[in-house]
């Protein structure tokens, strides 16, 4: 009887725990499938979605992480820009402060448009006007160029499957040699 009551009461404990509380920060916006929408007199302090985008409009304080969704700068983000499976647009005259570090989709610099620090690029592209500036290092892999090791691989994978088949088609001819024909039949008596 003790045990239950204190199991139970660990697991009542446990459960509390793990419960999701709201954020403390009232200008934070995380969202799930609901996209995150900054006008252009309002301002946030962080952005999280996923499978959502952000339209900022506005300014955003501090960082944004988006998956599976899009990122839209029309004014500034005054700290990081991070996504992934999507296209990140900073409009004309608009400003990232620090880092902007994106896979899988396209990254697109309006006229003027700043980012303060480092830009990278994995598995995607960079469209940026020629008045566009990057502060710091440039790091841009193009997606055609994950599909040499993949091309690799897969041919390797061909190589043994291939040999593989090869070795078990010898290993069935030899474990069943063909038989000989029969003998033929002896020719028939002449008959009378």
């Amino acid at each position: 009887m003790t045990f239950s009551r204190f199991s139970t009461a660990w697991l009542v404990a446990a459960v509390l725990a793990l419960a999701a509380l709201p954020a403390h920060a009232a200008r934070d916006r995380v969202q799930f499938f609901s996209n995150i929408d900054v006008p252009a007199g309002s301002n946030i302090h962080d952005a999280v979605c996923f499978f959502c985008s952000v339209d900022a409009k506005g300014p955003i304080d501090h960082d944004v992480v988006v998956f599976f969704g899009d990122v839209h700068i029309g004014s500034q983000s005054n700290h990081d820009v991070v996504s992934f499976f999507g296209d990140v647009i900073v409009d004309d005259n608009a400003s990232i402060s620090h880092d902007v570090v994106h896979f899988f989709g396209t990254v697109r610099l309006g006229q003027n448009a700043t980012i303060g620090n480092d830009l990278v690029v994995m598995m995607g592209d960079l469209k940026a006007s020629p008045s566009a500036s990057i502060g710091g290092n440039q790091v841009i892999q193009p997606a055609w160029l994950a599909l040499i090791p993949l091309l690799l691989f897969c041919g390797f994978i061909y190589l043994i499957v291939s040999v593989i088949r090869s070795w078990r088609e010898r290993q069935m001819y030899y474990a069943y040699p063909p038989q000989p024909p029969p003998p033929p039949m002896p020719p028939a008596p002449p008959q009378a």
